[in-house]
């Protein structure tokens, strides 16, 4: 047994009022209480709450045997598909990508004669990262999708700032098969799921059939809409799309709690490593959006003083959040299949380590109470990547955001085109950092203008940063 106590019938009741509140049609919460500070996991325990349904067109209710997609949390998994290479002596985090895969032709040609697997893991490539092509569903689609890296813009200089790249963790990806000889979906399935006991973990849609899968729904309240696609192409698998259940995923982070030992005692990791995806790398220009710094896959999160690691993730209708306390032994997962799930996310998950832990959050992300006027200045402008165009300007006295989804993720988007008030949170020479509220949430978003060394102004927005158009 743990310390911690945990009420489930309260959180079942919480789950399922904030659920119909947000919207949600379905969703699975998983609570892990770890024994800290011993290999051995035999005292851990896993609690795994449901509610809704899977479909609304089926009403086929959620259960614990319910698969999700968890989004970009695969990212934490291909990270440690990168660190058990590390720990075999087959790589090393400071191996330049272009000496594994010879091949590799960037547009940036500085980029591709530096750039390392650390790059890649910390998400300081550069490489623009929300470059979604469908290259089949072969074995060699990770093979095909770095090929048409060579014509993929450079977001910013290499090591210059950073900026969330699904492209750096899909060509890491690549580098994973060229290193083991076979495809990512392999090692994900030979080095992780088979070693851990994982029963309904996979990577594959065929694979998940096999199970009860929830479907994606889109739009929201009041009639959440079924999303017009299950998944994304398996191009993107390094980046997110590893398919599980809460107590799957959770028992993959209890062998990151437990120095890399998995609970029936095989080994996913050495402790070193498991220490080292943890610690810091580096800062995040905007550290509103999701954490204040980033480590080797993971999120860091500073909340008043406490440290915690995570992941969040979204695919076309669905939403997953994890949250790691280390120091407790502390982990919760949620995963959801549409509405408003942030909002469900942000107010379940305070409530619930102020309960279990004693750890209140970091204060919401919002506006001032008291407004600061101000024109957008030299922010006023165009800020473009691959799958998103930021457009800030003024409407008379009030500054306003339009936001543009391009490529294959605007034919997802029934609201490819939306646009909302900035609201003024600071205002300095070279950063300044602005609030919006999407249409129908109630958590604030962050949009922070900087410039980096070369005096160039970027938007980070979404964990992007999206470069100022220039003429």
């Amino acid at each position: 047994m743990t310390d911690l106590t945990l009420d489930t019938a309260h959180w079942q009741t919480r789950l399922e009022a904030l659920a119909e509140r947000f919207g949600v049609p379905g969703a699975q919460l998983g609570v892990l209480r770890a024994a800290v500070g011993v290999d051995d996991s035999s005292a851990d325990e896993i609690d795994i709450l449901t509610h809704g349904v899977t479909r609304t067109e089926t009403g086929q209710p959620v259960t614990d045997a319910t698969v999700f997609q968890i989004g970009s949390i695969t990212k934490v998994w291909t990270a440690t598909l990168a660190m058990q290479l590390v720990d075999e002596g087959a790589l090393d985090l400071d191996t330049r990508v272009a000496e594994v895969l010879p091949e590799l032709t960037l547009k940036d040609k500085a980029t591709r004669e530096a750039m390392t697997v650390r790059h890649l893991l910390t998400h300081t490539n550069g490489i623009d990262g929300d470059v979604f092509v469908d290259t089949g569903r072969g074995d060699d689609a990770l093979e095909r999708y770095a090929e048409c890296l060579h014509a993929v813009d450079q977001a910013h200089p290499l090591g210059e700032t950073w900026s969330y790249s699904n492209s750096g963790y899909i060509l890491l990806g690549r580098v994973i098969e060229r290193v083991t000889g076979g495809t990512w979906d392999a090692a994900i399935r030979e080095r992780i799921v088979a070693r851990l006991g994982l029963s309904r973990t996979s990577t594959l849609p065929e694979e998940a059939l096999l199970h009860d899968t929830a479907l994606g729904h889109v739009v929201g309240l009041p009639h959440p809409v079924p999303a017009p696609v299950w998944a994304m192409p398996r191009s993107v698998g390094p980046a997110g799309l590893v398919n599980a259940t809460a107590r799957d995923l959770l028992a993959f982070v209890q062998a990151h709690l437990h120095g890399g030992l998995g609970a029936a005692g095989e080994r996913l990791l050495t402790a070193e490593s498991t220490t080292a995806m943890a610690a810091h790398q580096v800062d995040l220009p905007d550290p509103h959006s999701l954490g204040d710094s980033w480590g080797l896959g993971w999120i860091r999160f500073d909340w008043n003083g406490t440290r915690l690691l995570g992941h969040d993730g979204a695919t076309v209708g669905q939403s997953a959040f994890l949250r790691v306390l280390p120091e407790a032994g502390l982990a919760v997962t949620l995963l959801t299949n549409g509405g408003q799930a942030q909002d469900l996310f942000e107010t379940l998950f305070r409530e619930l380590f102020a309960d279990v832990a004693a750890l209140e959050a970091t204060a919401s992300f919002g506006p001032p109470e008291e407004p600061i006027d101000g024109p957008l200045g030299d922010w006023s402008g165009s800020y473009r990547g691959a799958a998103l165009q930021l457009d800030a300007f003024m409407d008379g006295p009030h500054p306003r955001l339009r936001i543009t989804m391009l490529g294959a993720l605007a034919q997802l988007d029934p609201e490819p085109v939306q646009e909302y008030d900035l609201v003024v949170v600071s205002v300095e020479p070279e950063r300044s950092v602005y609030a919006i509220r999407f249409r129908g949430g109630e958590a604030w978003s962050p949009v922070t203008f900087y410039r980096i060394a070369s005096g160039r102004a970027y938007a980070h927005f979404g964990a992007r940063a999206l470069p100022a158009v220039e003429d």
